[in-house]
């Protein structure tokens, strides 16, 4: 079992930067870590993640230059540094653990609580 207790988020203007945190507990040295975000009335969508290692990672191509995913497994934290944010990254950010799929695809197993981020124009 993992559990996921997310730390970070709240308000920032336009332009501004954020870094979320999510400490995880359990079994997750050999797992994908990642983010999803889901934004009011939208589906929720894949973010970001990283490997195990930390040394490979994919992001959303919405994201792309100015998120970074990155995990330090002493400490069983994976972070999503969030710099230029613009207001349409307004969102609940959602921490997940899970499986990477050569095709792209990332399927959480576990969820984080989630926690807001919200970017004012």
């Amino acid at each position: 079992q993992v559990q996921l207790v997310q730390s970070g988020g709240g308000l920032v203007q336009a332009g501004g930067s954020l870094r979320l945190s999510c400490s995880a507990s359990g079994r997750t040295f050999s797992t994908s870590m990642g983010w999803f975000r889901q934004a009011p009335g939208k589906e929720r969508q894949f973010v970001a993640r990283t490997d195990w290692s930390g040394s490979v990672t994919n992001y959303a191509d919405s994201v792309k230059g100015r998120f970074t995913v990155s995990r330090d497994n002493a400490k069983n934290t994976v972070y999503l540094q969030m710099n230029s944010l613009k207001p349409e990254d307004t969102a609940v950010y959602y921490c997940a653990a899970g499986t990477y799929y050569t095709s792209g695809r990332f399927e959480a197993i576990y969820w984080g609580q989630g926690t807001q981020v919200t970017v004012s124009s």
